[in-house]
C-alpha cells in the first residue's frame, strides 16, 4: 500500500480466518466450549477462575471479540492482553503449555480442519508472545546466543 491508497474500510477487510471457513458462530462455539473446559480444569481453573471471579459473561464476550478480531479482522476488540497476563504473578510456562493443549484438542473436536489449524496456529503465536512478555517484564531474559554457539 502506498500513500496514495485509500485505507480499507471494516466492509473491505477479510482476515484469515474467510477463506478457513472461520465464521462468528464457530467461534463463539468455540470459546464457550474451551472455557468451560478451563474452568474445571485442575491447573488452569483456579487462576482463571480467580482472576475472572464472578465476571465470566463479560469475559467470553470479549474472547470472542478477539478471535474475531484476529481471524476475521472485524476490529471489535479492545483490550490490552499483554498488561492482563503480565498482572497474574502465577502464570508459569507449564501454564500456557496446558492452556495449549486443551484449546487444540477443542478446536479440533468442534472446527474442519482448516479452521481448526488456523485457530491453533494463531493461539500458539499469542501464547508465544504472551510468554516473551511476562518473561521480559519478570527479567527473565533467557541467555543471549551468538552464532558461534557461545553465550553471552
Amino acid at each position: 500500500m502506498n500513500a496514495t491508497e485509500p485505507l480499507k474500510s471494516a466492509a473491505d477487510r477479510v482476515g484469515p480466518g474467510v477463506a478457513a471457513g472461520v465464521t462468528e458462530a464457530m467461534i463463539h462455539d468455540l470459546v464457550h466450549a474451551f472455557y468451560a473446559k478451563i474452568r474445571t480444569d485442575p491447573a488452569l481453573g483456579p487462576i482463571f477462575n480467580r482472576e475472572i471471579g464472578e465476571g465470566w459473561d463479560a469475559h467470553l464476550a470479549k474472547l470472542c471479540d478477539f478471535w474475531s478480531s484476529v481471524l476475521l479482522m472485524t476490529g471489535r476488540f479492545k483490550g490490552t492482553p499483554m498488561a492482563v497476563h503480565i498482572g497474574i504473578s502465577d502464570i508459569r510456562p507449564t501454564h500456557f503449555v496446558r492452556w495449549l493443549h486443551v484449546f487444540k484438542q477443542t478446536a479440533e473436536q468442534l472446527c474442519p480442519p482448516p479452521a481448526a489449524a488456523l485457530f491453533v496456529a494463531k493461539s500458539e503465536m499469542i501464547a508465544q508472545s504472551l510468554q516473551f512478555g511476562i518473561a521480559a517484564n519478570r527479567g527473565e531474559f533467557p541467555p543471549v546466543r551468538r552464532a558461534n554457539g557461545a553465550g553471552s
